[in-house]
């Protein structure tokens, strides 16, 4: 959720051009108010929400949640996402850093036999990273944590098929009902009279 509400205060700032990008970066940390604390909140941000993904992982690996094939799978592809998502943000601020870490990133795609060339330049957008490599950077870290957010409904709901991995190894089955339909409509009522009572 901060990572959603601070990427919104710095959209607005934010310009996705080569020429602006960084002058714009610098804008938000100096001159827009507590654009400094939004901007490293967002940043690390990233980097805390990666180390709760590793003590996921860890912590999968640790019980044995890779038995669940599917959930597991949809795990390993929101990782990919998320990896992606930090990538493309990591370009925006259109430094050094910035610039060369998406030449030699999306350069190695040009390893992929007979159109590994033609692919980066197709990411690119040209013959090297420029404006529109930049443009369809910022895009695709705007839209992806939807894609994310989709992703983890569907991680969540085939957890909620199998059931979450029990740590103790002793069988809690006794006396349960299943969560749909019977919670599932409950939490449904509960938003639809809370956004009644908000309208």
């Amino acid at each position: 959720i901060i990572q959603i509400l601070t990427g919104l205060f710095l959209a607005m700032h934010y310009t996705a051009d080569t020429t602006m990008a960084f002058s714009s970066v610098a804008h938000i940390c100096r001159d827009v108010n507590y654009g400094w604390l939004i901007r490293n909140l967002h940043a690390n941000g990233a980097s805390f929400f990666f180390i709760c993904i590793y003590f996921h992982i860890g912590r999968g690996i640790y019980y044995g949640s890779f038995l669940f094939k599917e959930t597991w799978n949809i795990g390993v592809i929101l990782l990919f996402l998320v990896m992606a998502t930090a990538f493309v943000g990591y370009v925006l601020p259109w430094g050094q850093m910035s610039f060369w870490g998406a030449t030699v990133i999306t350069n190695l795609l040009s390893a992929v036999p007979y159109i590994g060339t033609t692919l980066v330049q197709w990411i690119w957008g040209g013959f090297s990273v420029d404006n529109a490599t930049l443009t369809r950077f910022f895009a695709f870290h705007f839209l992806l944590p939807f894609v994310i957010a989709g992703a983890t409904i569907l991680h969540l709901l085939f957890l909620h098929e199998t059931g979450s991995n029990n740590p103790t190894g002793l069988n809690s089955n006794t006396d349960k009902i299943p969560f749909h339909p019977y919670f599932s409509y409950k939490d449904l009522l509960g938003f639809l009279l809370m956004l009644t009572m908000l309208a």
